[in-house]
């Protein structure tokens, strides 16, 4: 049940966001907790953020992993 909650928020704020890459002015999307959040192009990193976030929830991941630094001379 949870799966499909957080596909189905995925799916609303993907939609959200391509609302505002097209150029509406600004977008609502329910969080997890069913309260309405607006986002704004200036904004719009949050909302990528919150996209990220849900990805890896329905995944089934929770930690997000920074970039993979390379290390020499071992």
């Amino acid at each position: 049940m949870a799966l499909a909650s957080a596909a189905g928020r995925l799916a609303e704020a993907q939609a959200a966001y391509h609302d505002l890459s097209i150029g509406k002015a600004a977008v609502e999307v329910r969080d997890s907790s069913g309260e309405s959040v607006r986002f704004t192009m200036a904004n719009a990193s949050r909302l990528r953020a919150y996209i990220d976030d849900l990805r890896h929830e329905v995944a089934g991941t929770t930690a997000r992993r920074g970039p993979l630094k390379p290390i020499f001379g071992l």
